[in-house]
């Protein structure tokens, strides 16, 4: 693979592909940007742990990325019922509480965060926006629980001064964002308009994509970082049509189907120009209502490996209505890992579990669900757990060291393909 190293980190993305990137890139909610990090927190000092694993989730049951959640809350769900028909950990069954994250334009994770901690939990799942993380994150680590996500990208949190207690299964979006603009590129686009939400994860991801644009030779001729809680979004998408892009970048969350219904009818429709969207706007069920055909051709990146198709099965006999598997995988994996953690560490305290998570990630035996994981630490054995979402080796950052980035497309009838026209992974270090 390619090797570069953008300040202090490397990363080398390989595409099973011609396309060569030259310098390749949760879903969130609205927020507005972080300037600084929040106030140190009052959170109580770590626990020490009382024997019994509990995992609290923080997922959006509500909020502009409800879509999200129930994929996620069936990633965490199928993952616990496997590991308590597998023994449990420490000799006993795993609790799960399962709260809302909402976004950040409520104080619902504030409070869900709460009821979390009051419960003697170990380690939250969640949030899915990089947003709504940011704003609890240090009531969390300040508490000695582990915080994991399975869907933020955002790349303020690879440097957040977390205690060590932060992790995530989803890739930060220096890779999505590279890996998007090269895709903007290489499918003819030399000028492309910019149209993203004000958040950490907004602004992040279409400063990524702007870069890879640039240096795949094409020319960013607009970047609007638009107010998500607006109700007009004329103004912007007037700007942008007096750019003429041949592609336009779509990063957002629901809001975005009122962008998209401006774009129509200024005229900026997919017949004329290349749409691309992202994993915050990914959906089969936001575009329904649009007439057939509007959504045709436009792609998508959305970070993750192929589900493959007995998982998803054992999801939809989990939840026989999903219809979408977006971060699934990953929350999957995030629960596996911190139980394993738990396991090795011979204890459920969060800043144990944390100690540990690095070490069963990778370096040992491979092995790719809880049972046989386990069975092998009882025997000694070091472990390498390889997820269903990739392999999930933590870096120093508690980022994921390899991650994979899918391209997908909608058709036709305005929804996508659940099968990736490609993935592209990359090797992430720090």
């Amino acid at each position: 693979m390619i090797r570069i190293a953008p300040l202090g980190r490397a990363l080398a993305v390989a595409t099973a592909a011609s396309l060569a990137l030259t310098a390749c890139g949760g879903g969130e909610e609205t927020a507005t940007p972080a300037t600084s990090a929040p106030a140190a927190s009052s959170a109580p000092a770590a626990a020490k742990g009382d024997g019994v694993l509990t995992i609290g989730t923080l997922l959006p049951q509500t909020g502009s990325l409800a879509i999200l959640g129930p994929p996620e809350f069936a990633g965490v769900d199928l993952a616990v019922e496997e590991i308590n028909a597998a023994g449990g950990v420490l000799g006993k069954p795993v609790v799960k509480n399962h709260t809302d994250s909402g976004d950040t334009s409520t104080n619902i994770a504030s409070q869900s965060v709460d009821k979390l901690l009051a419960q003697n939990t170990d380690a939250i799942v969640g949030a899915a926006s990089s947003g709504v993380s940011l704003s609890v994150i240090d009531k969390i680590t300040g508490a000695g629980v582990v915080h994991f996500s399975p869907a933020n990208t955002s790349d303020e949190l690879t440097t957040y001064a977390d205690k060590g207690l932060y992790f995530r299964t989803a890739p930060p979006d220096v890779l999505q964002g590279r890996v998007l603009g090269d895709l903007v590129v290489s499918d003819g686009n030399d000028t492309v308009g910019i149209l993203a939400l004000q958040d950490a994860y907004g602004t992040g991801l279409a400063d990524n994509t702007e870069k890879a644009v640039t240096n795949g030779g094409g020319e960013v001729v607009e970047k609007i970082i638009y107010d998500p809680k607006a109700t007009d979004f004329s103004a912007d998408v007037a700007k942008l049509k007096a750019a003429n892009p041949k592609g336009i970048v779509l990063i957002g969350f629901a809001e975005t189907v009122k962008v998209m219904q401006e774009l129509i009818k200024q005229g900026l429709t997919t017949d004329k120009h290349k749409w691309y969207l992202v994993d915050g706007n990914l959906s089969n069920e936001n575009f329904l209502e649009f007439p057939k055909g509007t959504m045709d051709g436009v792609k998508a990146t959305l970070p993750g490996a192929a589900a493959p198709d007995a998982f998803q099965a054992k999801l939809k006999a989990i939840n026989p209505a999903l219809t979408d598997f977006s971060y699934s995988a990953e929350s999957y994996d995030a629960t596996n890992l911190i139980a394993l953690a738990a396991e090795a560490a011979k204890s459920d305290a969060g800043v144990d579990i944390a100690a540990k998570l690095g070490e069963v990630s990778k370096g040992g035996t491979k092995c790719s669900d809880f049972k046989s994981c386990v069975d092998l630490l009882k025997a000694g054995t070091d472990i390498d757990y390889d997820g269903v979402s990739g392999p999930v080796e933590f870096n120093d950052a508690g980022d994921p060291a390899v991650a994979t980035i899918g391209i997908y497309q909608y058709g036709k009838d305005n929804t996508y393909d659940t099968k990736a026209l490609e993935y592209r992974t990359g090797n992430i270090a720090g």
